[in-house]
């Protein structure tokens, strides 16, 4: 249970940072993209949606402890969560792109 409640304030300080206008670096794609390609993105939105993932993230991970006694809520949840994050991957490739 430490270790959920460790990893989920991690998560917290990540979206502290996004919100702050840091840690472009922590993103996954945008940190070894061309200047090119990092000029099709509009950064601020994309801050907004990895600091909204990372609390999610963080929610999700405080719930598992509780989740452990019945496999059948954890499928549940991991189930929720992958959709939120494919829903948050859909977001950052279309609503974060300049148009």
């Amino acid at each position: 249970m430490i270790f959920s409640i460790v990893i989920a304030i991690l998560f917290l300080i990540f979206a502290v940072i996004f919100l702050m206008g840091k840690g472009d670096r922590l993103i996954a794609g945008y940190n070894t993209a061309s200047e090119e390609e990092k000029k099709k993105v509009d950064i601020k939105r994309l801050r907004i949606l990895m600091a909204i993932l990372s609390v999610i993230t963080a929610g999700y991970v405080s719930i598992q402890p509780y989740l452990a006694s019945d496999p059948q809520n954890q499928m549940g949840a991991l189930f929720a969560f992958i959709v939120v994050t494919f829903l948050f991957i859909i977001l950052a490739n279309t609503w974060a792109k300049k148009k």
